[in-house]
Protein backbone atom coordinates (compact mmCIF):
# COMPACT_ATOMS: atom_id res chain seq x y z
CA UNK A 1 0.00 0.00 0.00
CA UNK A 2 1.71 3.68 -1.32
CA UNK A 3 1.10 6.14 0.68
CA UNK A 4 -2.19 7.81 -1.27
CA UNK A 5 -3.26 4.98 -0.93
CA UNK A 6 -2.94 4.63 3.12
CA UNK A 7 -3.83 8.00 3.53
CA UNK A 8 -7.06 7.00 1.56
CA UNK A 9 -7.99 4.56 3.81
CA UNK A 10 -7.88 6.92 6.66
CA UNK A 11 -9.57 9.40 5.39
CA UNK A 12 -12.54 6.85 4.24
CA UNK A 13 -12.37 5.87 8.50
CA UNK A 14 -13.38 9.47 8.81
CA UNK A 15 -16.13 9.38 6.24
CA UNK A 16 -14.53 11.01 3.67
CA UNK A 17 -14.59 9.99 0.23
CA UNK A 18 -10.42 11.27 -0.92
CA UNK A 19 -11.29 10.30 -4.59
CA UNK A 20 -14.28 12.06 -4.60
CA UNK A 21 -12.12 15.02 -3.31
CA UNK A 22 -9.55 15.17 -6.11
CA UNK A 23 -12.19 14.94 -8.90
CA UNK A 24 -14.08 18.04 -7.38
CA UNK A 25 -10.69 19.79 -7.05
CA UNK A 26 -9.26 19.17 -10.61
CA UNK A 27 -12.82 20.69 -12.05
CA UNK A 28 -12.25 24.19 -9.42
CA UNK A 29 -10.96 27.39 -11.74
CA UNK A 30 -8.63 29.96 -10.56
CA UNK A 31 -8.29 32.90 -12.14
CA UNK A 32 -4.63 34.27 -11.89
CA UNK A 33 -3.93 37.66 -11.39
CA UNK A 34 -1.15 38.97 -13.78
CA UNK A 35 0.25 41.90 -11.84
CA UNK A 36 2.34 39.46 -9.94
CA UNK A 37 4.85 39.24 -12.88
CA UNK A 38 5.32 43.17 -12.80
CA UNK A 39 5.03 44.66 -9.83
CA UNK A 40 1.21 46.30 -10.95
CA UNK A 41 3.38 48.45 -13.52
CA UNK A 42 1.00 47.69 -16.43
CA UNK A 43 2.25 48.62 -20.19
CA UNK A 44 -0.07 51.72 -20.70
CA UNK A 45 1.93 54.20 -18.77
CA UNK A 46 4.75 55.50 -16.99
CA UNK A 47 3.26 56.64 -13.89
CA UNK A 48 4.26 55.40 -10.64
CA UNK A 49 1.56 53.42 -8.68
CA UNK A 50 -1.04 54.87 -6.89
CA UNK A 51 -4.47 54.60 -5.72
CA UNK A 52 -3.38 53.49 -1.87
CA UNK A 53 -1.24 50.50 -3.78
CA UNK A 54 2.64 49.62 -3.12
CA UNK A 55 4.59 47.48 -4.09
CA UNK A 56 7.69 46.73 -1.76
CA UNK A 57 11.06 45.24 -2.75
CA UNK A 58 13.15 45.14 -5.54
CA UNK A 59 13.76 41.05 -6.74
CA UNK A 60 15.73 41.22 -9.65
CA UNK A 61 13.70 39.85 -13.12
CA UNK A 62 10.64 41.82 -12.95
CA UNK A 63 8.77 41.17 -16.61
CA UNK A 64 9.07 44.59 -18.63
CA UNK A 65 7.47 43.83 -21.41
CA UNK A 66 4.74 41.94 -22.52
CA UNK A 67 6.28 38.74 -23.92
CA UNK A 68 8.33 38.83 -20.81
CA UNK A 69 5.25 38.83 -18.81
CA UNK A 70 3.58 35.86 -20.73
CA UNK A 71 7.00 34.36 -21.07
CA UNK A 72 6.94 33.97 -16.73
CA UNK A 73 2.82 33.19 -16.63
CA UNK A 74 3.50 30.36 -18.38
CA UNK A 75 6.06 29.32 -16.20
CA UNK A 76 3.92 30.13 -12.94
CA UNK A 77 1.28 28.09 -14.79
CA UNK A 78 3.62 25.08 -15.76
CA UNK A 79 4.10 24.77 -11.74
CA UNK A 80 0.57 25.39 -10.62
CA UNK A 81 -1.94 22.04 -10.85
CA UNK A 82 -6.05 22.28 -11.92
CA UNK A 83 -7.76 24.69 -13.98
CA UNK A 84 -6.83 28.28 -14.51
CA UNK A 85 -7.78 31.28 -15.80
CA UNK A 86 -5.75 34.67 -16.62
CA UNK A 87 -6.91 37.85 -15.24
CA UNK A 88 -5.83 41.07 -16.23
CA UNK A 89 -5.83 44.70 -15.63
CA UNK A 90 -6.73 47.25 -18.11
CA UNK A 91 -3.22 48.79 -18.10
CA UNK A 92 -2.02 45.60 -19.51
CA UNK A 93 -3.21 46.87 -23.44
CA UNK A 94 -0.78 46.06 -25.86
CA UNK A 95 -0.38 49.07 -28.08
CA UNK A 96 1.20 48.03 -31.66
CA UNK A 97 0.68 51.47 -33.38
CA UNK A 98 -0.57 54.53 -31.47
CA UNK A 99 -1.49 54.81 -27.91
CA UNK A 100 -4.88 54.27 -26.78
CA UNK A 101 -5.67 56.83 -23.33
CA UNK A 102 -7.89 54.60 -20.52
CA UNK A 103 -11.17 56.23 -22.24
CA UNK A 104 -10.32 54.99 -25.39
CA UNK A 105 -9.10 51.51 -25.13
CA UNK A 106 -10.99 48.66 -27.60
CA UNK A 107 -10.63 44.70 -27.91
CA UNK A 108 -7.74 44.77 -30.52
CA UNK A 109 -5.29 46.43 -27.84
CA UNK A 110 -6.19 43.09 -26.00
CA UNK A 111 -5.81 40.54 -28.83
CA UNK A 112 -2.81 39.29 -28.26
CA UNK A 113 -3.88 38.52 -24.57
CA UNK A 114 -6.76 36.73 -26.40
CA UNK A 115 -4.69 34.75 -28.72
CA UNK A 116 -2.64 33.53 -25.41
CA UNK A 117 -4.92 32.53 -23.63
CA UNK A 118 -6.90 30.47 -26.60
CA UNK A 119 -3.67 28.47 -27.22
CA UNK A 120 -3.55 27.22 -23.80
CA UNK A 121 -7.30 26.57 -23.72
CA UNK A 122 -8.52 29.53 -20.70
CA UNK A 123 -10.74 32.43 -19.85
CA UNK A 124 -9.90 35.97 -19.18
CA UNK A 125 -10.95 37.85 -16.20
CA UNK A 126 -10.97 41.83 -16.23
CA UNK A 127 -10.44 44.92 -14.60
CA UNK A 128 -10.53 48.13 -15.48
CA UNK A 129 -7.94 50.27 -14.06
CA UNK A 130 -8.85 53.10 -12.11
CA UNK A 131 -5.33 54.36 -9.94
CA UNK A 132 -1.81 55.18 -12.14
CA UNK A 133 -3.18 58.00 -14.31
CA UNK A 134 -3.02 61.54 -14.65
CA UNK A 135 -6.79 61.44 -14.74
CA UNK A 136 -7.14 60.30 -10.65
CA UNK A 137 -7.53 63.91 -9.29
CA UNK A 138 -7.50 64.66 -6.07
CA UNK A 139 -7.84 60.73 -5.06
CA UNK A 140 -11.23 60.31 -6.97
CA UNK A 141 -12.09 59.09 -10.03
CA UNK A 142 -15.88 57.89 -10.75
CA UNK A 143 -16.35 60.21 -7.64
CA UNK A 144 -14.73 62.86 -8.79
CA UNK A 145 -16.58 66.50 -8.58
CA UNK A 146 -15.04 67.40 -11.86
CA UNK A 147 -17.53 66.20 -14.60
CA UNK A 148 -14.25 65.71 -17.15
CA UNK A 149 -12.61 63.39 -15.28
CA UNK A 150 -15.81 61.64 -13.84
CA UNK A 151 -17.09 61.09 -17.27
CA UNK A 152 -13.65 59.93 -18.06
CA UNK A 153 -13.56 57.22 -15.88
CA UNK A 154 -17.39 56.45 -16.93
CA UNK A 155 -15.84 55.75 -20.63
CA UNK A 156 -13.29 53.59 -19.17
CA UNK A 157 -15.37 51.41 -17.76
CA UNK A 158 -17.71 51.53 -20.56
CA UNK A 159 -14.76 50.26 -23.17
CA UNK A 160 -14.00 47.65 -20.21
CA UNK A 161 -16.88 46.40 -20.66
CA UNK A 162 -17.30 46.02 -24.11
CA UNK A 163 -13.92 44.38 -24.47
CA UNK A 164 -15.14 41.96 -21.68
CA UNK A 165 -17.44 40.72 -23.89
CA UNK A 166 -14.99 40.44 -26.85
CA UNK A 167 -13.03 38.33 -24.24
CA UNK A 168 -15.78 35.67 -23.34
CA UNK A 169 -16.93 35.66 -27.08
CA UNK A 170 -13.61 35.04 -28.23
CA UNK A 171 -12.94 32.44 -25.27
CA UNK A 172 -15.87 30.41 -25.28
CA UNK A 173 -15.80 31.63 -21.50
CA UNK A 174 -17.55 34.23 -19.18
CA UNK A 175 -15.81 36.83 -17.75
CA UNK A 176 -15.95 38.45 -14.44
CA UNK A 177 -15.41 42.01 -14.83
CA UNK A 178 -14.39 43.63 -11.49
CA UNK A 179 -14.97 47.43 -10.56
CA UNK A 180 -12.89 48.46 -7.95
CA UNK A 181 -12.11 52.31 -7.12
CA UNK A 182 -9.40 53.54 -4.63
CA UNK A 183 -11.46 57.10 -4.24
CA UNK A 184 -11.35 58.39 -0.59
CA UNK A 185 -9.60 60.89 1.63
CA UNK A 186 -6.10 61.04 3.66
CA UNK A 187 -8.34 62.66 6.77
CA UNK A 188 -12.10 63.20 8.09
CA UNK A 189 -14.18 64.26 4.89
CA UNK A 190 -16.65 67.12 5.51
CA UNK A 191 -19.65 65.18 3.08
CA UNK A 192 -19.96 61.79 2.93
CA UNK A 193 -22.90 61.49 0.92
CA UNK A 194 -21.81 63.42 -1.94
CA UNK A 195 -18.76 60.81 -3.00
CA UNK A 196 -21.02 57.98 -3.05
CA UNK A 197 -23.72 59.51 -5.03
CA UNK A 198 -21.36 61.08 -7.97
CA UNK A 199 -19.87 57.03 -7.43
CA UNK A 200 -23.91 55.56 -7.58
CA UNK A 201 -24.30 57.98 -11.06
CA UNK A 202 -21.33 56.69 -12.78
CA UNK A 203 -22.10 53.10 -12.02
CA UNK A 204 -25.55 53.29 -13.57
CA UNK A 205 -23.65 54.99 -16.39
CA UNK A 206 -21.38 52.59 -17.09
CA UNK A 207 -23.69 49.75 -16.51
CA UNK A 208 -26.73 51.43 -18.35
CA UNK A 209 -24.70 49.94 -21.64
CA UNK A 210 -26.09 47.14 -22.91
CA UNK A 211 -23.97 43.52 -22.39
CA UNK A 212 -24.55 40.02 -22.37
CA UNK A 213 -25.26 38.83 -18.43
CA UNK A 214 -24.48 35.31 -19.69
CA UNK A 215 -21.40 35.99 -20.95
CA UNK A 216 -19.94 38.72 -18.65
CA UNK A 217 -20.38 39.21 -14.89
CA UNK A 218 -19.69 42.74 -13.44
CA UNK A 219 -18.34 42.64 -10.17
CA UNK A 220 -18.02 44.92 -7.07
CA UNK A 221 -15.08 45.50 -4.94
CA UNK A 222 -15.11 47.23 -1.54
CA UNK A 223 -11.98 48.00 0.66
CA UNK A 224 -11.85 50.02 4.08
CA UNK A 225 -9.05 52.17 3.51
CA UNK A 226 -5.91 52.64 1.65
CA UNK A 227 -2.32 54.29 1.94
CA UNK A 228 -3.25 58.38 1.86
CA UNK A 229 -6.80 57.50 1.97
CA UNK A 230 -7.10 56.77 5.68
CA UNK A 231 -9.90 58.03 6.89
CA UNK A 232 -12.50 57.45 4.30
CA UNK A 233 -13.15 55.31 1.38
CA UNK A 234 -15.83 55.92 -1.21
CA UNK A 235 -16.44 52.49 -2.42
CA UNK A 236 -17.18 50.96 1.62
CA UNK A 237 -18.52 47.53 2.02
CA UNK A 238 -22.30 49.07 3.07
CA UNK A 239 -22.47 51.04 -0.12
CA UNK A 240 -20.70 48.26 -2.20
CA UNK A 241 -22.84 45.32 -0.94
CA UNK A 242 -26.28 47.52 -1.24
CA UNK A 243 -25.26 48.50 -4.79
CA UNK A 244 -24.86 44.93 -6.22
CA UNK A 245 -28.34 43.81 -4.85
CA UNK A 246 -30.11 46.50 -6.23
CA UNK A 247 -28.78 46.36 -9.74
CA UNK A 248 -28.25 42.55 -9.63
CA UNK A 249 -24.63 42.28 -10.28
CA UNK A 250 -22.46 40.03 -8.31
CA UNK A 251 -20.50 40.92 -4.71
CA UNK A 252 -16.69 40.91 -4.57
CA UNK A 253 -15.15 40.41 -1.67
CA UNK A 254 -11.30 41.04 -0.98
CA UNK A 255 -10.01 39.56 2.33
CA UNK A 256 -8.00 42.48 2.82
CA UNK A 257 -10.37 44.93 2.49
CA UNK A 258 -11.90 44.60 6.26
CA UNK A 259 -10.84 45.84 9.43
CA UNK A 260 -8.57 43.41 10.90
CA UNK A 261 -11.27 41.56 13.20
CA UNK A 262 -13.56 41.06 10.48
CA UNK A 263 -13.04 37.70 8.44
CA UNK A 264 -14.81 37.06 4.93
CA UNK A 265 -15.10 33.37 5.89
CA UNK A 266 -17.90 34.53 8.09
CA UNK A 267 -19.70 36.70 5.39
CA UNK A 268 -19.81 33.91 2.50
CA UNK A 269 -23.14 31.92 3.32
CA UNK A 270 -24.38 34.84 3.80
CA UNK A 271 -23.96 36.39 0.69
CA UNK A 272 -24.44 33.33 -0.99
CA UNK A 273 -27.98 33.03 0.88
CA UNK A 274 -29.30 36.21 -1.53
CA UNK A 275 -26.81 35.90 -4.63
CA UNK A 276 -26.26 33.79 -7.31
CA UNK A 277 -22.80 33.94 -7.80
CA UNK A 278 -20.09 35.31 -5.56
CA UNK A 279 -15.96 36.79 -6.03
CA UNK A 280 -13.55 36.30 -4.08
CA UNK A 281 -10.07 37.87 -4.23
CA UNK A 282 -7.93 35.54 -2.06
CA UNK A 283 -5.10 37.37 -0.53
CA UNK A 284 -3.19 37.95 2.99
CA UNK A 285 -3.33 40.97 4.53
CA UNK A 286 -0.57 41.52 7.60
CA UNK A 287 -2.24 44.08 9.90
CA UNK A 288 -4.22 45.87 6.37
CA UNK A 289 -4.56 45.61 2.42
CA UNK A 290 -0.70 44.39 2.12
CA UNK A 291 -1.31 42.06 -0.53
CA UNK A 292 1.29 39.36 0.84
CA UNK A 293 1.41 36.03 -0.38
CA UNK A 294 -1.60 33.68 0.17
CA UNK A 295 -0.50 30.79 2.68
CA UNK A 296 -2.22 27.46 3.72
CA UNK A 297 -3.04 30.14 7.19
CA UNK A 298 -6.35 29.86 9.28
CA UNK A 299 -8.56 32.02 7.09
CA UNK A 300 -7.71 30.84 3.89
CA UNK A 301 -8.80 27.36 5.03
CA UNK A 302 -12.20 28.45 6.68
CA UNK A 303 -12.55 30.86 3.30
CA UNK A 304 -12.64 27.47 1.36
CA UNK A 305 -14.23 25.68 4.24
CA UNK A 306 -17.44 27.48 3.68
CA UNK A 307 -17.31 27.32 -0.12
CA UNK A 308 -17.20 23.40 -0.20
CA UNK A 309 -19.69 22.53 3.00
CA UNK A 310 -22.44 25.45 1.30
CA UNK A 311 -22.28 23.17 -1.97
CA UNK A 312 -20.90 26.52 -3.50
CA UNK A 313 -18.03 25.55 -5.87
CA UNK A 314 -20.19 26.54 -8.74
CA UNK A 315 -21.06 29.86 -7.58
CA UNK A 316 -18.13 31.18 -6.47
CA UNK A 317 -15.79 33.16 -8.73
CA UNK A 318 -12.30 32.53 -7.23
CA UNK A 319 -9.66 34.64 -7.81
CA UNK A 320 -5.59 35.90 -5.96
CA UNK A 321 -4.91 39.33 -5.53
CA UNK A 322 -1.66 39.89 -4.27
CA UNK A 323 2.10 41.67 -5.46
CA UNK A 324 5.13 40.77 -3.28
CA UNK A 325 8.44 41.92 -5.39
CA UNK A 326 11.03 41.12 -2.13
CA UNK A 327 11.04 37.83 -3.57
CA UNK A 328 11.20 35.53 -6.59
CA UNK A 329 7.37 36.50 -7.97
CA UNK A 330 7.39 33.14 -10.27
CA UNK A 331 7.69 31.61 -6.64
CA UNK A 332 5.01 33.79 -5.60
CA UNK A 333 2.74 33.36 -8.38
CA UNK A 334 2.74 29.34 -7.86
CA UNK A 335 3.23 29.50 -3.94
CA UNK A 336 0.31 31.59 -3.53
CA UNK A 337 -1.98 29.32 -5.95
CA UNK A 338 -0.70 25.98 -4.85
CA UNK A 339 -1.77 27.33 -1.15
CA UNK A 340 -5.75 28.18 -2.64
CA UNK A 341 -5.83 25.21 -4.21
CA UNK A 342 -4.15 23.28 -0.94
CA UNK A 343 -7.43 24.99 1.16
CA UNK A 344 -9.94 23.79 -1.64
CA UNK A 345 -8.63 20.29 -0.80
CA UNK A 346 -8.24 20.19 2.43
CA UNK A 347 -12.11 21.65 2.59
CA UNK A 348 -13.34 18.67 0.19
CA UNK A 349 -11.54 16.13 2.82
CA UNK A 350 -14.18 17.01 5.61
CA UNK A 351 -16.67 14.72 6.41
CA UNK A 352 -20.24 15.43 5.60
CA UNK A 353 -22.04 14.49 8.95
CA UNK A 354 -19.74 17.84 10.85
CA UNK A 355 -23.19 19.93 10.25
CA UNK A 356 -25.58 16.88 11.32
CA UNK A 357 -23.26 16.83 14.79
CA UNK A 358 -23.41 20.97 14.75
CA UNK A 359 -27.21 20.52 14.54
CA UNK A 360 -27.76 17.68 17.02
CA UNK A 361 -25.77 20.04 19.59
CA UNK A 362 -23.36 16.87 19.91
CA UNK A 363 -20.34 19.56 20.28
CA UNK A 364 -18.47 16.86 22.13
CA UNK A 365 -18.12 14.94 18.95
CA UNK A 366 -18.16 17.58 16.43
CA UNK A 367 -14.35 19.46 18.36
CA UNK A 368 -12.83 15.37 18.49
CA UNK A 369 -13.79 14.96 14.77
CA UNK A 370 -12.72 18.28 13.53
CA UNK A 371 -9.54 17.84 15.53
CA UNK A 372 -8.84 14.22 14.60
CA UNK A 373 -8.90 16.10 10.98
CA UNK A 374 -6.23 18.56 12.13
CA UNK A 375 -3.61 15.29 11.68
CA UNK A 376 -5.42 13.18 8.95
CA UNK A 377 -3.18 12.67 6.07
CA UNK A 378 -3.59 15.79 3.86
CA UNK A 379 -0.08 16.11 2.34
CA UNK A 380 0.16 12.83 0.80
CA UNK A 381 -3.44 13.39 -1.04
CA UNK A 382 -2.29 16.58 -2.13
CA UNK A 383 0.48 14.64 -3.29
CA UNK A 384 -0.89 12.44 -5.15
CA UNK A 385 -2.88 15.49 -6.67
CA UNK A 386 -0.10 16.87 -8.27
CA UNK A 387 0.99 13.16 -9.55
CA UNK A 388 -2.27 13.65 -11.46
CA UNK A 389 -1.83 16.70 -12.97
CA UNK A 390 1.96 15.91 -13.65
CA UNK A 391 3.42 18.96 -11.93
CA UNK A 392 6.75 18.31 -9.67
CA UNK A 393 5.82 18.66 -5.95
CA UNK A 394 8.95 20.56 -5.14
CA UNK A 395 9.15 23.41 -7.37
CA UNK A 396 11.82 25.43 -6.15
CA UNK A 397 14.85 23.77 -8.25
CA UNK A 398 12.45 24.72 -11.57
CA UNK A 399 11.97 28.24 -10.23
CA UNK A 400 16.13 28.62 -9.63
CA UNK A 401 16.71 27.33 -12.98
CA UNK A 402 14.34 29.71 -14.49
CA UNK A 403 15.35 32.62 -12.54
CA UNK A 404 19.28 31.44 -13.51
CA UNK A 405 18.57 31.21 -17.30
CA UNK A 406 15.82 34.11 -18.05
CA UNK A 407 15.65 36.32 -15.04
CA UNK A 408 18.98 37.11 -14.75
CA UNK A 409 19.00 38.32 -17.81
CA UNK A 410 17.02 41.41 -17.56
Amino acid sequence: MNRYEEARSIYAALGVDAEKALSALKDVTVSVHCWQGDDVSGFDTADALSGGIQTTGNYPGKARTPEELMADIDRAFSLMPGKKKLNLHACYAIFDGDRADRDAIRPEHFKKWVDFAKARGMGIDFNPTFFSHPMVKDNLTLSSPDEAVRAFWVRHGIACLKISEYFAEETGVPCVMNIWIPDGYKDIPADRLGPRARFKKSLDEILDTPYDRSKVYVTLESKVFGIGLESYTVGSAEFCLSYSTKKGITPLMDNGHYHPTEMVSDKIPSLLLFNEKIALHVTRPVRWDSDHVVLFDDETKEIAKEIVRNDALGRVFIATDYFDASINRISAWVTGVRNVQKALLFALLQPADLKELQDAADFTALMVKQEALKTAPFGDVWEEFLKREQVVSDYLPEIRAYEKNVLSAR
